[in-house]
């Protein structure tokens, strides 16, 4: 019971509750992407596909990738498991940056000149879900609420 209060523990800051739901809702169409097809995306099967067979990513290392973006981005938005959330997509981005975007360079293609997009994005979702982990999920959190009632 101690380690899941340390887990929730948070404060009431709108700063967190900035961060986790800026997080949330920039990851939420990179993972429906991935799961259910939206935005253009390829679903589920295909992005197993495309993540095992053409990236040579293991199978539970790729589902996992896909879990993080898309439950961890609902769960960042509502506020729950926030640590486990943002942990989650921080490596994720750190994978991102190490496997593909570090050798295109820093900035995105806005003019198309690159071959592929920098990593300037993955570190904003990597300084943002830090922010998460280290101080919680904050203000209108279920973890806030799951937390003071574990602590009455």
């Amino acid at each position: 019971m101690k380690s899941l209060q340390l887990l929730l523990k948070t404060d009431n800051s709108t700063a967190q509750l900035i961060a986790r739901l800026a997080l949330g809702i920039v990851m939420f169409p990179h993972g429906a992407q991935k799961v259910l097809g939206w935005f253009g995306g390829y679903g589920f099967t295909g992005t197993m596909h495309f993540f095992t067979g053409s990236m040579h990513i293991p199978a539970l290392f790729a589902f996992l990738a896909i879990a993080a973006e898309f439950a961890g981005s609902i769960a960042l938005i509502l506020g729950v498991f926030s640590r486990v959330a943002a942990l989650g997509i921080a490596a994720n981005m750190v994978v991102a940056v190490a496997m593909i975007h570090r050798h295109i360079g820093f900035f995105m293609n806005w003019s198309g000149a690159q071959k592929g997009e920098g990593y300037e994005y993955h570190l904003l979702a990597i300084g943002l879900a830090l922010i998460v982990l280290v101080h919680g999920a904050g203000r209108a959190s279920i973890d806030r609420a799951l937390s003071k009632n574990a602590e009455s």
